[in-house]
C-alpha cells in the first residue's frame, strides 16, 4: 500500500485476533508498529515476535517495534501510552482503536458493571485515543488517520448484547464526527465493521460445529472470515490509497448485512 512505509501506527488491544493480524499487516507494509494491551503479556509477546519476524522476512531494515501496556478506558493509562510512543519515536501518523470486549446476557439481568465495562473499553477507549491522537496530530501538523474497529452491530441489532451493539453504534457515531470536525485539518477517520471473524472473542461459536453451520448459514458468501482479510483492508484506509475516503464504515462481512433471508424472494415488500 502506497504510504504507509516508515509510518508509525499504534494499535490498541493488539495481543491476539484481529489486533495481531492487523500488526503484522502492517509490518509487511513497512510500518513501525507499536502493540498495545491491557492484560495478556504473553500473547503481546506472541504478536510482538511476529511483526519482528515479518519485518525480517519483507527485509525493512531499521523498522522498529514496541510493546506498551495500558488500560484504554483510563484516561491516565491512555496518556501514558500516548507519551511512550511520542517519547519514544517523536510522532504518530496512525491510530487503529482495535481494543473491544462483550459480554452476553438478557438485558432486563445485565449488572450495570457488565455494561458499564463494556461500554468503557469499546467506546469510552476509542473516545480517550482518539483525542490525544487528535491534539497530537493538530500540533505537529500534516493530518493523520484514525481507524475504529467497529462491528455489523453498528447498525445490526444484537440481543444478549445490548452494551456491545450499543457501543459500536457510537464508534460509528463518534468516528463520522471527527472526519467531519477534522477534515479540514488533513484528519481522516474511517470504521472498518466486521462480521462473523474466526478469533479468540467469538470462539464460544467458532469452535462448536453446528453453531458454526449455522452462522455460515446467515453469511452470503457461506464461511467464516478471518482476521487477515480484516486486517487488509485497516492497511488499505491508512494508506494514501484511501487518501479522499473519511467518515466511512466499511463492512468486511461476507455479505452478512445484504439480509440473506432475503436471497430467495418470499416479498414483494408492498
Amino acid at each position: 500500500m502506497r504510504g504507509l512505509e516508515g509510518k508509525n501506527v499504534l494499535i490498541t488491544g493488539g495481543s491476539t485476533g484481529i489486533g495481531r493480524a492487523t500488526a503484522i499487516r502492517f509490518a509487511e507494509e513497512g510500518a513501525n508498529v507499536a502493540i498495545n494491551y491491557r492484560s495478556s503479556e504473553k500473547e503481546a509477546a506472541i504478536t510482538l515476535e511476529e511483526v519482528r519476524e515479518t519485518h525480517s522476512s519483507v527485509r525493512k531494515k531499521g523498522r522498529r517495534e514496541m510493546l506498551i501496556q495500558g488500560d484504554v478506558a483510563r484516561e491516565e493509562d491512555v496518556k501514558r501510552i500516548f507519551a511512550g510512543v511520542l517519547t519514544a519515536w517523536g510522532r504518530l501518523d496512525i491510530l487503529i482503536n482495535n481494543a473491544g470486549m462483550q459480554t452476553e446476557s438478557p438485558t432486563h439481568e445485565m449488572s450495570m458493571d457488565d455494561y458499564d465495562r463494556v461500554l468503557a473499553v469499546n467506546l469510552r477507549s476509542a473516545f480517550l485515543c482518539s483525542r490525544e491522537a487528535v491534539r497530537h496530530f493538530l500540533d505537529r501538523g500534516g493530518g493523520g488517520v484514525i481507524l475504529n474497529n467497529s462491528s455489523v452491530h453498528e447498525t445490526i441489532p444484537k440481543p444478549h448484547y445490548a452494551p456491545y451493539a450499543t457501543s459500536k453504534a457510537g464508534l460509528g457515531a463518534l468516528g463520522r464526527t471527527l472526519a467531519l470536525e477534522y477534515a479540514g485539518d488533513g484528519i481522516r477517520v474511517n470504521m472498518v465493521a466486521p462480521g462473523a471473524i474466526e478469533t479468540p472473542i467469538n470462539q464460544e461459536w467458532t469452535e462448536h460445529h453446528a453453531k458454526k453451520t449455522e452462522a455460515k448459514g446467515h453469511i452470503p458468501m457461506g464461511r467464516v472470515g478471518q482476521p487477515e482479510e480484516v486486517a487488509a483492508v485497516f492497511a488499505f484506509l491508512a494508506s494514501d490509497e484511501a487518501a479522499y475516503i473519511t467518515g466511512q464504515t466499511i463492512h468486511v462481512d461476507g455479505g452478512l448485512t445484504l439480509y440473506a433471508d432475503f436471497r430467495t424472494t418470499w416479498s414483494s415488500g408492498s
